[in-house]
């Protein structure tokens, strides 16, 4: 590992103007490339306290061997010579977005004397329209089936329209007027073009036109009684309609965009985008990516134009005027870049026009932009459950902790603890459960936190780890002298096996209810939310109960570090590793039970507050009386006898609760009807 002090630049050498920059390993190979406003601000950044860095970055920086930088005269400038070094030096920790498949688009060979209508994938050729990307091959051959009833262009190989044409027979397509067969000489090359441009037309959104010519054509040949003719139009014009119902309509002024969309954690992103043109929805696309360093929206927004805009350029071929420009006139994005300008000219110069990069405030496009979100976000928990639901990447999972860990075998069972709570009010705790590398939800445990509520979350993962693994071993005494208890003495000469009168107790399991106990088993791996001291806390109190065989890690969410009792260091995990998405969705599960909890626990305070005005009424009643009726607005329609029946409560204090409750002091109280009414 490199120390980034032997490579650092003189102070003041670094030059304070906008520029590229490239980090390289020790074979001078490039590892990284950047841009920045400020190149003296930026690469200062980077020799900062390794700790406080990104992991990623972390890495980058320890890496490498060496960083040099080119000074330009524009953000502009930097944005284009950024792209252009990315794609040739192609460096490992640069984010890329790379589809993990080819999507489909549906290709019209201009280029060719007989154009072809042909699902297709990959690089874009000059002298060919393309149209799509599709989320699916088969959404395009459902499409182009409707649409070649009424535009019967050829869709055949080369091969096969040679094969036809030297026999002199068209295909079956030919045959059922799918195709106008040019090969056996049915129309001409001219015709066929027409035909073919039509359909361009068509799918480039110009459809109003083309619908009001078929229904001028349906007319006419019915007022001259080609009631055939007419009926075939007719039918062209249902198919053309259920083709545009396919292609939803989403802006009513025929906008060509794309909308943009993230949802991303400390490690990974996800992107959706949907292309709108004509105002219809043409294609969805998505990715997820690893994150090379620390990005908000805006950081995310910045390198995903210029990287995706740039290569679709790149293969479209910009000098290739049938293929369009793949830049729409107006980029919808969730929040702007730092260098908003200079990223909406740069695609300007790419698209050859004006683009406008903004973001959508409302109406139509600000309900798009939420449905691609939703999407975005869909998309990143589906890719997070894939893995998680994987048996080989938990199996792989397991077995990675255990060799980082050190472990004497694969954490089976691990626990983690989480603490919530607003500046220190109502501050409880969570214990989630994971078995096999899965939620075991019926073993979860919430913790209302007293005596180190206001001590900090040290002191309350201290208290929440004593109190679980106190009842542990007081269980696992029970447990034990239970077994001795029941235990059957040895079968004397002449009984057979199984004629004891009592039955051994299972380990863990309560007599009385059958169920197992409520901390019968204790865990191989117990993770708390937090750095070093909320490990080494956990770890002193297991020391102080004795407990030798439970390894205790401590994961700190801002950079995704493993934290060992006792270490100065925390432990870097591969950010692609199993292990790390283990731990991850460990903590997250706990984090949103403890919200949850936290939430109710707050709730029922607020509602409990209400009885404060009501005199002599504690703490403990207020509780114990939302506790019973549920709900304080289930309290306000119960009667003072339902009320006195609560533990603790006597009829005086009934009656002042409800009328405490009805606002009005001096009311006489409800009660059952005959009932003892009171004094």
């Amino acid at each position: 590992m490199a120390d980034p002090t032997t490579y650092r630049p003189q102070p003041g050498s670094i030059p304070d103007s906008p520029g590229v920059y490239k980090f390289r390993d020790a074979a001078k190979r490039v590892i990284y490339v950047g841009k920045a406003k400020s190149l003296r601000s930026r690469l200062n950044s980077y020799f900062a306290d390794l700790s406080g860095l990104h992991p990623r970055t972390r890495q980058m920086v320890t890496t490498a061997a060496s960083v040099e930088w080119t000074v330009v005269g524009t953000e502009v400038e930097a944005l284009q010579l950024e792209y252009n070094w990315i794609k040739e030096f192609d460096p490992r920790f640069n984010v890329r977005y790379r589809d993990d498949k080819s999507y489909p688009v549906l290709a019209v060979t201009l280029n060719e004397e007989f154009p072809r209508l042909h699902v297709y994938r990959g690089a874009r050729k000059k002298g060919v329209r393309y149209f799509g990307p599709y989320s699916h091959a088969w959404a395009i051959r459902e499409t182009l089936d409707l649409l070649l009833r009424v535009f019967p262009a050829r869709t055949c190989s080369a091969g096969v329209f040679r094969r036809h044409g030297q026999i002199g027979r068209p295909c079956l397509l030919g045959y059922i007027d799918k195709c106008s067969a040019p090969c056996v000489g049915r129309v001409s090359a001219d015709e066929h073009r027409a035909i073919v441009e039509d359909f361009c037309d068509f799918l480039a959104g110009r459809t109003d036109a083309m619908v009001k010519r078929l229904e001028r054509e349906m007319a006419e040949a019915s007022e001259e009684l080609e009631f055939e003719r007419a009926a075939r139009l007719r039918d062209d014009l249902g198919a053309l309609r259920r083709a545009m119902e396919k292609q939803a309509v989403v802006f009513g002024d025929g906008t060509d965009a794309d909308v943009v969309a993230f949802a991303h954690d400390e490690l990974e992103a996800a992107v959706q985008v949907f292309h709108v043109r004509g105002g219809r929805v043409r294609g969805q696309r998505g990715w997820v990516i690893d994150k090379a360093e620390e990005m908000d929206v805006p950081a995310l927004v910045d390198h995903f134009l210029t990287q995706f805009y740039g290569e679709e350029s790149d293969r479209a071929g910009r000098d290739d005027v049938e293929t369009g420009p793949v830049v729409p006139r107006e980029v919808l994005v969730p929040e702007l870049p730092a260098d908003a300008d200079a990223v909406a000219e740069w695609l300007s110069g790419l698209r050859g026009s004006r683009v406008r990069l903004r973001v959508a405030q409302r109406g139509d496009k600000k309900a798009l932009a939420e449905t691609v979100e939703r999407n975005a976000k869909e998309a990143f928990t589906q890719h997070k459950l894939r893995r998680a639901g994987d048996l080989t990447a938990r199996s792989a999972a397991l077995q990675e902790l255990q060799d980082y860990l050190a472990l004497d075998s694969a954490p089976l069972r691990i626990e983690c603890i989480d603490i919530s709570h607003i500046q220190g009010s109502d501050v409880v705790a969570s214990l989630v459960v994971f078995e096999d590398g899965l939620p075991r939800k019926s073993e979860y445990r919430k913790f209302a936190l007293r005596e180190a509520a206001t001590e900090g979350d040290v002191a309350s993962i201290a208290e929440v780890v004593r109190r679980r693994f106190y009842r542990y071993l007081k269980e696992t005494a029970e447990n034990a002298a239970e077994a001795t208890e029941t235990a059957p003495e040895a079968a004397s000469d002449g009984e057979e096996p199984g004629d004891e009168a009592v039955r051994p107790v299972r380990a863990g399991i309560d007599p009385e209810t059958g169920r197992p106990r409520k901390f019968a088993y204790p865990p191989n791996l117990l993770v708390v939310d937090g750095a070093g001291p909320q490990a080494t806390a956990a770890a002193d109190v297991l020391a102080e109960l004795g407990i030798t065989d439970i390894a205790v890690v401590g994961l700190a969410k801002r950079l995704e570090e493993v934290w060992l009792p006792g270490e100065p260091d925390p432990m870097i995990l591969p950010r692609t590793s199993d292990a790390l998405y283990l731990l991850q969705r460990l903590r997250d599960e706990a984090h949103r039970f403890a919200i949850r909890y936290h939430r109710e626990k707050r709730a029922k305070r607020m509602q409990a507050s209400e009885l404060d005005s009501v005199p002599g009424l504690g703490q403990a009643r207020r509780t114990a009386l939302i506790k019973h009726f549920g709900s304080v607005k289930k309290l306000k329609q119960a009667r003072v006898e339902e009320i006195e029946a609560v533990p603790g409560f006597g009829r005086r204090t009934a009656e002042a609760v409800v009328a405490a409750l009805a606002g009005e002091t001096g009311a006489a109280p409800r009660a059952v009807p005959g009932g003892d009414q009171g004094s």
